[in-house]
């Protein structure tokens, strides 16, 4: 009896352990990447387009799994119209026409995919690059911190069509669920760069989870406004930032995964997460909330091979940034191989009332030269004294990135959970 209850509490620590190490980045029992997921989306045949998608959608419209859609030109949803799309749908973006898909505020997008049967949004060339077509374009009624209601996307779309942003918290957009972007981005002349998923205004009836998006040349995630929720994202070597919020953003996002290669990069910023309120102070109302980001259980991988040599030779900078008037709390998230880990916009006082908005909590620092810096500022000795207290619970580690996850280079079905029991508490930083 003796021997079963010691092997009990064997097992009974021994799980906790497993718990206690996993929380710390993506979790799950499981590898929630599996399946739905594509690493090498260029090597995938998504057939002949035998549907053509054009102009303006004004009534309810769905899309079967059947066809092979091709999208031509900037796609409007409006006239308050859904636009359904069948799990397992292809949908490719046209490159001489720069195509775009934009969800009018009042429409809907219904793209509900399955865990086996994706959704995927592509690219038409036969050699398939970041920045081949535009992107999707998701417009909402919800709030922004601009003065007035609304604001307007300036893409070279239509600006009659591209409004957003109003007084509904709960509005509903509809719901993109095991959806795959890949290639998106395409430069316009003059204004930048498309995202590959733009949500403007858009409120917290708004379902996003299990979304994939692969080789963005602009964002790949941006978010203006709005209050909404994420869950299970990944972006996956884009050019630009992976997770960008702006314009009085208030946003939950969990269990997300951003990857990074040392050799994309775009001299806009090329950054894990980008936390600002404004581009020009001059546009927004400072009475209005301010950008908010709670984000939960991240993990941030730069996955080069050789990060050492990348950070010498200056093709690693930070993973996450944060301008002034924003706040962000950041647990639970595993940031690996970058140049800093943090760095904070140097306008922003270093001060008590600034730090309690800027939160760092139980976190894995792994692989970074330094960790929290302002910018333009070499002398970090009260950041590191500050977020190194053992009350925020943050642990500091050397380890190559192969040893610190379970399986980041499987080609075919990559694990970028943390590899049980290398995590070791640790105050030096």
């Amino acid at each position: 009896m003796k021997t079963i209850t010691q092997i009990v509490w064997i097992l009974f620590f021994g799980v906790f352990s497993v718990n206690a190490q996993q929380e710390k980045g993506i979790t799950g029992s499981n590898n929630w990447l599996n399946n739905w997921t594509e690493f090498k989306p260029n090597k995938v045949d998504y057939g002949q387009a035998n549907q053509i998608l054009a102009g303006n959608i004004t009534v309810n419209t769905k899309l079967f799994k059947k066809n092979v859609y091709i999208l031509q030109g900037s796609v409007f949803v409006t006239n308050n119209a859904t636009l359904t799309i069948e799990p397992g749908t292809v949908i490719i973006g046209d490159y001489e026409s720069s195509a775009s898909l934009v969800i009018t505020k009042g429409a809907t997008i219904i793209a509900e995919g399955l865990e086996t049967d994706p959704i995927v949004f592509t690219s038409n060339r036969s050699s398939r690059k970041a920045g081949d077509w535009g992107g999707i374009v998701i417009l909402g009624d919800a709030p922004t911190n601009k003065f007035g209601n609304a604001s307007s996307v300036n893409f070279d779309l239509d600006t009659s069509l591209t409004s957003y942003g109003g007084n509904n918290v709960s509005s509903n957009s509809g719901i993109l669920k095991f959806v795959r972007i890949e290639f998106a981005g395409k430069k316009i002349k003059g204004l930048g760069n498309f995202n590959a998923l733009l949500l403007a205004g858009v409120g917290n009836k708004t379902v996003l989870e299990n979304i994939m998006i692969s080789y963005a040349a602009g964002d790949s995630f941006e978010i203006y406004g709005g209050e909404l929720t994420l869950n299970k994202l990944v972006s996956f070597k884009s050019s630009s930032d992976d997770f960008k919020f702006n314009f009085g953003t208030q946003c939950r996002i969990d269990n997300s995964l951003a990857i990074r290669s040392s050799y994309l990069t775009s001299n806009l910023g090329s950054r894990c997460i980008d936390v600002a309120s404004y581009d020009k102070k001059e546009e927004v109302d400072f009475t209005k909330k301010q950008t908010s980001v709670i984000a939960t259980n991240l993990t941030l991988i730069n996955n080069s091979e050789n990060i050492n040599v990348d950070i010498q030779s200056g093709l690693v900078k930070e993973a996450v940034y944060v301008s002034q008037n924003t706040s962000l709390d950041l647990k639970r998230t595993v940031i690996s191989g970058f140049n800093p880990a943090v760095l904070l916009d140097n306008k922003i006082e270093i001060n008590g009332e600034n730090l309690k908005k800027i939160k760092f909590e139980q976190m894995y620092f792994n692989f970074c030269k330094g960790n929290i810096f302002t910018e333009h500022n070499s002398d970090n000795e009260d950041l590191e004294n500050w977020y190194g207290n053992s009350a925020f619970s943050n642990v500091y580690s050397q380890s190559d990135n192969k040893e610190t996850f379970i399986d980041l280079f499987n080609e075919k079905k990559p694990d970028f959970r943390l590899r049980i029991a290398k995590i070791t508490a640790s105050n030096d930083h």
